[in-house]
């Protein structure tokens, strides 16, 4: 197994691109450690691993409170021994569907804030640690596609969000790199999976996100877990600072 014996906190662990890590992760034999803000969520996300006979624990944590993620690292470096892998795929709070120049300053920086925020805290949290240990992974997921700007659709501050996280990770893979530390982030392009199907206009952002692949179809939910697995394994240990492009060639690089 790619990752038996590590150690991997996800944050936003019960929404949808937070578990189909946390499943990858666990199929390849990590101890898999998931936050949020709702019990119920986590326990129901649990249990899927559960029963495919992964291991996994949850804790209620706010990811954007440095209390509460610094107190939860801790515990989890002194219970399991090492964090290996800490991957953060919370709700940023961004809102669709409005022009910029309509968009009011508050709704407009959230997403930017909440994403400069909870990315700082949780990645320094962890990477204390693995400074001690000599290794970790730091994973992040979408930031890369921050520098392209999204046409056709009002995507309010998400896309200057994604471009922060980028920069963060970069600058965090040259800090960290002479500690045995690597950052990398994994670039979709979306996942059509991760549309809900209430949202009014999810037929239309799915032909959006599908219509510029080579492949005719998004990432899927195994797609991802599976790419997250090996690229926080030690056969990906050469790989930092890089972004792994599966977008079904929506980008070619």
């Amino acid at each position: 197994m790619l990752l038996e014996g590590k150690n991997a906190i996800i944050y936003g662990g019960a929404g949808p691109i937070g578990r189909a890590v946390a499943a990858g992760f666990a199929r390849e034999g990590a101890t898999v450690h998931l936050t949020g803000r709702t019990a119920s969520a986590l326990d129901a996300a649990a249990a899927d691993i559960r029963a495919t006979g992964g291991t996994v624990h949850t804790t209620v944590v706010d990811a954007l409170d440095s209390d509460q993620i610094t107190a939860h690292a801790d515990r989890v470096a002194e219970s399991a021994g090492s964090i290996d892998i800490s991957f953060n795929a919370i709700g940023l709070g961004d809102v669709h569907g409005t022009p910029l120049v309509e968009m009011d300053l508050a709704v407009f920086e959230r997403p930017v804030v909440n994403a400069a925020r909870t990315m700082f805290l949780t990645t320094q949290a962890a990477a204390r640690h693995m400074i001690t240990q000599r290794s970790g992974v730091l994973l992040f997921f979408g930031g890369d596609g921050g520098r392209d700007p999204i046409r056709d659709y009002d995507i309010g501050g998400f896309q200057v969000a994604m471009g922060l996280i980028d920069t963060l990770r970069r600058q965090l893979a040259a800090e960290l790199g002479r500690h045995g530390i690597r950052a990398i982030n994994l670039q979709s392009g979306g996942v059509a999976e991760a549309i809900p199907a209430d949202e009014p206009n999810r037929d239309a952002i799915v032909d959006m996100i599908t219509a510029p692949t080579m492949l005719g179809r998004t990432a899927t939910y195994d797609d991802v877990g599976n790419v997250a697995a090996f690229v926080c394994s030690d056969k990906a240990r050469s790989l930092t600072a890089a972004s792994i492009n599966i977008t079904a060639g929506a980008v070619a690089d």
